[in-house]
């Protein structure tokens, strides 16, 4: 029942597509002369990604703490990565920031379109001076009242748990005096796990906002410290996120 349910969500997902690209290529192009941060293109992809999450009829998804930040407030805004759904249900919460994403995602067709069009900031991993970059990239971004948004752990989850958070997003929080908001995501796993190519259904997705983390409640000026307690603070949630929902 998986394979067929899975094949109706990717027919529907490559129909979307397919009807939206041309579109939104269009709109690109008619908002680059004055659309210098692509914000139209963003707010374009943000809503796509929310109609498409609700078409779809496999999964349920739920949002709580979205009023959590301010509006007109910048953020550095963090979350865990189980799936690649992620990326569809983070622009659910319909925040206006920049992605930042690995580099190997521009070799993408359609995905790597998007991210340049967008113009959102990427990052070969491998290598130090693209890193520099993207921290440069991002701290400009935060200085001109942009958020960004970030997976610190680099990477999916294997098993759905919060893994080690690197320290490039909590440097930008603490160099730039932003609130970090960090936004816990759970049940994505379930459905499209890392390396996987079939959905299964039953699932609900979780997003919950949590209260947003000033620099006055950081608990060091060392990044890595930082990271530490922002992760240690975001297991918790999720544990708790988990019990919630196995208790209904």
């Amino acid at each position: 029942m998986d394979i067929f349910k899975s094949i109706i969500v990717w027919f529907t997902a490559l129909c979307y597509t397919g009807i939206l690209f041309p579109l939104t290529f269009v709109i690109w192009l008619l908002a680059l002369p004055f659309d210098r941060q692509r914000f139209v293109t963003h707010w374009f992809l943000v809503y796509q990604a929310f109609v498409l999450t609700a078409l779809i009829p496999i999964w349920k998804v739920r949002v709580d703490g979205r009023e959590k930040a301010e509006r007109g407030t910048t953020y550095v805004i963090i979350a865990n990565h189980q799936s690649i759904l992620d990326i569809l249900m983070i622009n659910r919460l319909r925040y206006r920031f920049k992605w930042i994403s690995k580099i190997e995602n521009t070799s993408v067709p359609v995905l790597g379109w998007y991210l340049r069009m967008a113009g959102y900031i990427t990052v070969d991993r491998g290598n130090e001076e693209s890193k520099a970059k993207m921290l440069e990239q991002s701290y400009n971004c935060l200085k001109q009242g942009i958020s960004i948004m970030i997976f610190p752990e680099g990477t999916r989850s294997v098993n759905g748990e919060i893994g080690f958070y690197k320290r490039g997003a909590f440097q930008l929080a603490i160099q730039a005096g932003i609130p970090i908001l960090p936004v816990i995501i759970d049940g994505t796993a379930g459905i499209l796990p890392k390396h996987g190519l079939k959905f299964r259904s039953g699932y609900q997705v979780n997003i919950k906002v949590l209260d947003p983390v000033y620099p006055a409640e950081f608990v060091s000026e060392n990044p890595d410290l930082l990271a530490i307690e922002m992760n240690r603070i975001m297991r918790s949630d999720l544990n708790k996120l988990k019990e919630r929902d196995v208790s209904l």
